[in-house]
């Protein structure tokens, strides 16, 4: 009935005539039966493209199916080489997130080969990965494990199905299993191209709007020179004819035009790049010796405004005694105002953003910290944020910004981590070292 699954056999029987049933009708039920589940999981699968709810969907409708305690669904990220728990059921489920290597138990194996396998007896099984078990307090007795293949043949990740409630998991069940694979390994593609394509289009406004913003901004741009020209002008004259105030405005509106003018250039430049990306252009890092606390000082002094419009305080913390690193100065800007612009919605008022700095002397590097005191964020909020499916929290946001940050990150040969804990606040680690060039070639080949 399935290519590479054993046929399901059954012994002669009577009806209640004394008849006996031919095999072949007991076949053509089965086959029906296996129509019957192949259109409820369908219907149920193609309801809707959101990755998440698929996922969920095919492994509850695997489990009814075959009448199964427990079940996951594993899917594949290229980038560390694992298969990550995307959802569990049961009732001890492995936590979202937890992975395993490509090549590790059985779940490992069946990715690499891509057959399924029934194991009737984990105990006995050596390939059985029993760390899992053994984390979350469940017993697994039987399972069958199934590839999630996309249509090009290559393996996406694995189905998981344990412990059958009545009576042991076996090839009628692969069977059946093999259906729901099938469609979720369908749907899941599915949702990942939709997603894809949704990127795509944001990449595509952002070359249109870069291009209308480059125009917009170049005579806020002049504007402004002509407008300090002009206050230097007025106030210079009327500052020794009224005393103090006149002075502590003209300063207060120097300072605020120098902020417009910095942002403004910094904008006219993220602009083109954006442009560029688009056209298939990408400049290269400019690495050269940087001091992150003038940067950071920057980035808050731009923001000070927006935060105090909220009555959040925005702090340092020791980035003093972080040593000069070799660094491209602009993208770092962009990375520590991406952390601090995207926490500023999530604190509520009255609350706190620090930005702390401190040397890892064994490893060459720094350690800067972005912790606020917002409301926090869940765990699949945390686990998509550096990843091409991160998601926004805030109307109208497109999840760019924390891709943004790790790709600047990754530029420098640094790592990023985020903690996160609702309703106390979040915090994101970066390491970089002290220099990339030195740091690359010393890294283990």
């Amino acid at each position: 009935m399935f290519d590479g699954i054993a046929p399901i056999t059954a012994s002669p029987s009577t009806d209640r005539r004394g008849t006996p049933r031919r095999l072949e009708d007991r076949e053509l039920l089965q086959r029906k039966h296996d129509i019957d589940t192949a259109q409820r999981v369908s219907q149920a699968l193609f309801r809707s493209i959101e990755l998440d709810e698929l996922v969920e969907t095919a492994l509850r409708s695997a489990l009814d199916e075959v009448g199964a305690e427990a079940g996951s669904i594993l899917l594949a990220d290229p980038e560390t080489k694992q298969l990550v728990f995307h959802y569990s059921l049961g009732e001890k489920p492995v936590a979202r997130g937890t992975a395993i290597p490509l090549d590790h138990g059985i779940a490992g194996s069946v990715f690499q080969s891509g057959e399924p396998a029934i194991t009737s007896d984990v105990k006995k099984s050596t390939q059985h990965f029993s760390g899992i078990d053994e984390s979350t307090g469940f017993t697994t007795r039987d399972m069958i494990t199934l590839p999630l293949m996309q249509w090009r043949g290559q393996p996406i990740g694995v189905l998981n199905v344990l412990n059958k409630r009545n009576g042991a998991l076996g090839h009628q069940d692969l069977a059946l299993l093999t259906i729901i694979s099938a469609f979720a390994a369908l749907a899941i593609q599915q949702a990942r191209l939709f997603e894809e394509a949704k990127l795509a289009e944001v990449v595509h406004l952002l070359g249109d709007i870069g291009h209308d913003l480059k125009n917009l901004l170049q005579p806020v741009v002049s504007g402004t020179w002509l407008l300090r020209g002009e206050l230097d002008e007025v106030f210079g004259n009327f500052s020794t004819l009224d005393s103090s105030k006149a002075t502590a405005s003209h300063q207060f509106c120097g300072e605020s035009i120098t902020m417009i003018q910095r942002t403004s250039d910094r904008i006219h430049d993220r602009v083109k790049e954006i442009a560029d990306c688009v056209k298939g252009l990408s400049a290269p890092p400019n690495f050269a010796p940087c001091k992150i606390a003038s940067v950071v000082a920057d980035v808050l002094e731009t923001l000070r405004v927006l935060a105090s419009e909220k009555a959040i305080s925005l702090h340092t913390r020791e980035l003093d005694t972080v040593p000069q690193i070799v660094a491209d100065e602009r993208r770092l800007y962009n990375a520590f105002y991406n952390l601090v612009n995207n926490a500023i919605p999530e604190v509520p008022k009255g609350g706190s953003i620090t930005v702390s700095g401190r040397t890892d002397q064994g490893a060459e590097a720094v350690i800067v910290s972005v912790t606020d005191t917002g409301r926090g964020m869940p765990p699949e909020i945390r686990d998509s944020l550096f990843s091409a499916r991160a998601v926004s929290r805030k109307a109208g946001g497109t999840g760019l910004g924390t891709k943004i940050v790790k790709d600047v990150v990754e530029a420098h040969k640094g790592q990023i981590t985020v903690e996160s804990e609702i309703g106390v606040g979040t915090t994101f680690h970066i390491r970089l070292p002290l220099d990339p060039a030195r740091a690359q070639a010393q890294k283990p080949v």
